[in-house]
Parts: C-alpha cells; structure tokens; sequence
C-alpha cells in the first residue's frame, strides 16, 4: 500500500483524489492541503476518509508515512513543492507544466539525479493515458501504418477562458496546446525539431488585449523529416473536439471524438449524432485515473514512468519555440530555445 498526499484541492486536485478512491486500490490517500482550503472540499474529504486536511503543504512533506505526493497546487508553486517534496524524499505526480522556466525545471531534474533515494518522477500529461491517443499510438507501434511522414492534432475547447487567466497562463501555446504539442511526440515517437506557429484573435478581443490568441495553427518538422500540424481553437460552440491522426507509408489511423453515445438519428430532417463529450472531465476522466495508477504502479514496481521530467522539459522548450515563432512570424528550431 502506498499513502499519497494531495497538495491542492482545487479542482485537479479532486479530480486525482476521487481516481484514487474509486480505482487505485493500491494506493492510499493520507492528507489533502490547500492555503484556500473550502469548508465544503475539507467536510468532503473527511467524508471520505481522508484524515489529515491541512492549509499548509508542509504538513504533508513532514509526514514520514506519506510516500508520495501529488502536485496539483497553482502552476507558480510546481518547481517549489516538486524540490521541497524530493528534498524530504517523495515520490513526485506534477501536474503539468513544472514550470514556464526551463531553469527551473532543470533544478528539479538535477534534484532528482542528486537524491540519494531512488525517486519516481511522473508529469501529468494525461492525454497519453487517453483509450483513444493509446490505441492511436499502438497502431504506431505496431507497424500498422509503415513510417510516419504526418501528423494532425486537432484541439477546440468548448468555451474561452477569462481574459485575466490568458494574461498569467503564460499563452495559449502554454497553458492549453502544450498537451496537444506534447502529442505530437507521443502518437509519432519522434523528436520536433522545428515549429512555425500563426495565432489570430477571432474569439474574444479581451484575450488580444491580454497578449494572447485564441485561435492558432503550429506546423512542425519531426526528427525523421515528417510533417506535422496543430489547430487549436479556444471556442468549439458544438463541445470539446479532440482528434487525432497519423499518416504513413503502409496507411493511416485516425481517432474521433468520443460522445454520450454512438447513436445515428437518420429521418425526414436529416442524419444527426450526437455532440463531443462537453469539456475535459467528461473527456478525460478515464485516462486521469489511468496515469496515477501508472504512477503508483512505478513506485510498487521500482521502475520510471513513461512520462516523465524530460517530458516535461521537453513540453517546455516547445511552448517556448512558438511563443517565440509567433512573436518574430517565423518558422524557429528547438534548438534555439
């Protein structure tokens, strides 16, 4: 058995708790802590057998019982809490980013090698974890589509964020489409070595007006010279539209949108289905339970995650590369981050 620590019970952090209660058995949740503690999150987490709920994060790190912790805290405070937790010999889940800093998450990574105790180490790209993108990606695997020489990823929320959140996210090549550059990588099991990115407001003038887009497009060059692409929108009026594709020499794979169902109305009117799953929860509920039980799966095992921290760097220098090719509208290498 393995006793976690939850540190912030926002709405991420409930997420991983409640994945944990209803389908990690192996692993077993000790203490949950956020400065902004709500009474109603504290009585749920009493409810449900959760015995220490803390506003101070350092309750959880002094307790010698607690093996891991989840990192679920503002997006400011991953590279702290993630030194703080491997200082008091932790086993780490960081949601992602570690940090919008590639010095930062170089601390960390040196942290890690610098442990005296073996630590696991696991980033929260849950789209990895997806039963679609997995699918996707063994069929990858398996050969089924020969060499890759294409990938298209597209991402469409179903509603814009408040134009304050653009402002500190760090971008919408950041905070939203670093999952879906980090895809990129996971479905072609190739390195991108080149990005040229294109952004346009057409959504909310508020998110201009903050220094972001809401609407954009990434053309990538892939290590063996494949092509890729990337189309993300903030503002999908039908729900959350993910998709994905890669395309070879043997064939091509595709995956759809999952829905409330597969049902097909076809009448006087037309042949309807149904609308995308609404929002990431609804999306991803499955595939958040699926990489915290890999994550506790390592610990019990002794072995490292597939996602790991170079993943998360890695994520990092990607953002970074089209933040700065949109900026300068030209296409920019990695290797210039």
């Amino acid at each position: 058995m393995i006793n976690v620590g939850i540190i912030g019970a926002g709405r991420i952090g409930q997420v991983h708790a409640k994945s944990i209660l209803t389908g990690v058995p192996e692993a077993r949740i000790l203490a949950i802590a956020d400065p902004y503690m709500k009474p109603a999150v504290a009585e749920w987490a009493k409810s449900v057998g959760i015995e220490g709920v803390y506003e101070d994060y350092h309750k959880i790190l002094d307790d010698a019982r607690i093996d891991a912790v989840l990192i679920c805290a503002s997006t400011n405070l991953h590279a702290q809490i993630s030194l703080e937790a491997i200082a008091a010999g932790k086993h780490v889940f960081c949601e992602k980013p570690i940090d919008q800093s590639i010095e930062k998450i170089e601390q960390v990574k040196a942290a890690l090698a610098a442990s005296p105790k073996k630590l696991i180490y696991q980033v929260g790209f849950n789209r990895r974890y997806d039963h679609n993108y997995r699918a996707l990606r063994k069929a990858v695997e398996d050969g089924k589509i020969g060499e890759v020489q294409y990938v298209r990823v597209s991402s469409r929320d179903p509603e814009p964020p408040p134009a304050e959140y653009a402002a500190v996210s760090g971008g919408i090549f950041m905070d939203m489409m670093i999952h879906d550059l980090d895809m990129v990588r996971y479905l072609s099991g190739e390195e991108v070595v080149e990005v040229y990115a294109q952004g346009a407001c057409l959504i909310d003038p508020a998110i201009g007006e903050a220094g972001d887009v809401d609407t954009c497009t990434i053309t990538m060059k892939l290590a063996n010279g494949a092509l890729a692409t990337v189309d993300g929108s903030r503002k999908a009026v039908y729900g959350y539209d993910q998709r994905g594709e890669v395309f070879g020499s043997k064939g091509c794979a595709t995956t759809q949108n999952d829905t409330a169902s597969n049902v097909v109305l076809s009448n006087v009117d037309g042949v309807t289905g149904e609308k995308p799953l609404w929002f990431f929860l609804e999306r991803y509920m499955g595939s958040y339970q699926a990489e915290v039980r890999e994550f506790i799966e390592c610990i019990l095992k002794d072995e490292q995650p597939k996602t790991g921290i170079e993943d998360g760097l890695v994520s990092i220098k990607l953002a970074l590369a089209c933040n700065k090719s949109l900026k300068e509208n030209r296409p920019v290498r990695v290797d210039e981050i």
